[in-house]
Parts: structure tokens; sequence; C-alpha cells
């Protein structure tokens, strides 16, 4: 019975986690960005949200690289 108790006890604890989680993260996920546009003129395709949202991430993190090397004393 023990064992029982504890194990609810632990689900609890990690649904409250995960919702808390789940609150946390989409406080802090960005604004949804404009995907480049179509070649049909079309809603935009799986592929083609991925293939703008990685080109966003990666001049994000060469912006923020190139702050901080200009930061950075020589």
């Amino acid at each position: 019975m023990r064992a029982v108790f504890s194990l609810v006890g632990l689900v609890i604890v990690l649904a409250i986690i995960a919702m808390t989680a789940k609150k946390q993260l989409q406080a802090v996920a960005p604004a949804v960005v404009p995907p480049a546009p179509a070649t049909a003129g079309g809603p935009p395709t799986v592929p083609e949200q991925a293939r703008a949202a990685q080109q966003k991430v990666l001049q994000d993190v060469n912006r923020a690289l190139e702050q901080g090397a200009a930061r950075a004393p020589d």
C-alpha cells in the first residue's frame, strides 16, 4: 500500500512539474516568424517552415556571436 501511495505521489509531482515547464516554455516562446515566401504562392509547407526557422536561428546565433566578440576585450 505504501508503494502505491509513493507511486501516486510521484506521478502527481511529475504532472505538476510538466505543467509548470509547459507554462514557462510558452512564456518565452518567440513570436511566430513569418516563413519565407512560398514559390507557388500557397501556404508554406512544413519543410519550408523548418528551413525558415533554421535560417532564423542561424542568423540569431551569428548575431549573438558577433556581439560577444565585439564585447570581448582583446
